[in-house]
């Protein structure tokens, strides 16, 4: 288990992991199963999972929390696109829906208030650049976009891109063929390319 000390969730730290690039790391796991990749991503990442979960005050199963995601992000790497998250932002949200479903297991749903933490979690350690400021605002963006899709585009992107579901876990759970769902995945992804490009992101 990592000891390195928790620290807040940015990939842009001043740090020499700001050289790594994350989404490529992500399609070697994805593609090739690749350890030494994940190890990159756990090494980085882990503790800043366990720095949020502690901040939530989750402290006590931190340790669960970081397997939990990890996993997680080992078993849908290829569900990762670059194109509507960041590396950060994908396994933020990750992270998030874990902690919740920790949470519910452990029967504390009805004494917890979610809160919403993304924004804390992008803050750099270091002073703020005008490089992680274009970057936090690409990604909002990106979710408004999302937002202004047709609500069934839109929920099956969130499950799948946001929530690291497989497609057929979504097309279980909205109980439509899985050759809809990846249709409905086709056209919002053409028409988030449209928007995007609109704003010259």
């Amino acid at each position: 288990m990592l000891t390195t000390k928790a620290k807040p969730m940015n990939e842009r730290n001043a740090t020499k992991a700001d050289d790594q690039d994350w989404p490529a790391l992500l399609a070697r796991v994805a593609q090739h199963g690749d350890r030494d990749a994940f190890r990159k991503i756990y090494s980085y990442f882990a503790p800043r999972i366990k720095a949020y979960a502690i901040n939530q005050g989750f402290g006590q199963h931190a340790e669960v929390l970081v397997q939990e995601v990890m996993t997680n992000v080992w078993r849908n790497a290829d569900k990762y696109s670059e194109a509507l998250a960041s590396v950060s932002t994908w396994i933020f949200t990750i992270s998030r829906n874990q902690r919740i479903d920790l949470l519910r297991k452990m029967n504390r749903t009805k004494a917890e208030v979610v809160i919403e933490t993304e924004e804390l979690w992008q803050i750099p350690m270091e002073d703020t650049t005008v490089r992680s400021i274009q970057n936090a605002s690409t990604e909002k963006c990106i979710r408004e976009s999302i937002d202004t899709l047709p609500e069934e585009q839109m929920i099956a992107v969130r499950k799948v891109y946001y929530e690291g579901k497989t497609h057929q876990e979504v097309a279980e759970e909205l109980n439509i063929p899985l050759g809809t769902l990846k249709g409905r995945l086709r056209l919002s992804l053409k028409k988030l390319r449209v928007m995007l490009e609109a704003t010259e992101l």
